[in-house]
């Protein structure tokens, strides 16, 4: 069944990066990836003093999901930014002429 999951999502993934390309994909799903790992190791290190009680690791888990979220977003936004950076570098190139289009009704 992960192996399902899994292929379903590689599909999904390959027909979402051929529609928006590779920047904008990367750039829409970090915001989702990055919480998510630092939320997964912030619970393997802290799993065996929170979850000793279940009530205990129920009650603390959305607080903390919710702050690792708050406090992930300057790093998500650094990287949005430093990709956003290098798929823009033709802006700075010399040998780049802009030019405007006119229709044959408006000439």
């Amino acid at each position: 069944m992960t192996y399902l999951a899994l292929y379903v999502g590689g599909i999904a993934a390959i027909w979402w990066i051929s529609r928006v390309g590779w920047s904008e994909a990367l750039k829409r799903s970090l915001p989702v990836f990055i919480p998510l790992v630092l939320i997964i190791l912030f619970n393997m290190k802290a799993g065996r003093l929170l979850f000793r009680t279940p009530i205990v690791g129920i009650i603390s888990i959305l607080p903390t999901a919710v702050f690792i979220f708050k406090a992930s977003e300057p790093l998500v936004v650094g990287i949005n930014s430093w990709i956003d950076k290098k798929t823009n570098n033709f802006v700075d190139i010399k040998d780049v002429v802009d030019a405007e289009v006119i229709s044959k009704e408006d000439a």
